[in-house]
């Protein structure tokens, strides 16, 4: 496996949508998105058709089975007068993220993200900033289809 990123400089956006605190030993997106799609058109102003699933890291994030992290299931919004029931608002700021493509089905996707973290990283020049990172769930994401593309973003800093 190859990883090829490009490097971005992604603009401050807002998101609304819904949010779980859990850890990868207690995995929960599943509930997480069960609870979003059917009601991700009730968030007016959208900003295209793509989802977002964005994970925020507590500062010094271990990667532990066991360290609480939160995820949202969202979409990104022109504005944010109008907030669905339940729903919340998530702000994004502008900063540089390292940019890599997904191909495959959900299952294989924690050995790519390894393989971002244990080997890209550690010989980039860069290192992980502590804004969230994301995938964007475009039009090629088919839940858990081999054929499945997402992009992937991590927020990155200089080294030095």
């Amino acid at each position: 496996m190859i990883l090829s990123p490009k490097i971005v400089t992604f603009p401050k956006t807002q998101f609304i949508g819904i949010n779980l605190q859990f850890t990868y030993a207690n995995y929960r997106a599943f509930e997480l998105w069960s609870r979003f799609m059917p009601r991700r058109n009730e968030i007016e102003d959208a900003i295209g058709e793509d989802l977002y699933n964005i994970q925020i890291n507590p500062e010094d994030f271990d990667f532990s089975p066991h360290t609480p992290f939160v995820k949202w299931a969202c979409r990104p919004v022109s504005k944010t007068d109008k907030i669905p029931i339940d729903m919340q608002i998530l702000e994004i700021p502008e900063g540089l993220y390292t940019v890599f493509v997904y191909k495959g089905n959900g299952q294989d996707v924690a050995s790519f993200f390894e393989k971002i973290y244990t080997e890209w990283l550690p010989n980039s020049g860069y290192v992980l900033d502590t804004r969230p990172q994301f995938e964007i769930l475009g039009a090629k994401y088919k839940y858990n289809a081999p054929e499945s593309e997402e992009e992937i973003y991590i927020p990155i800093k200089n080294r030095y």
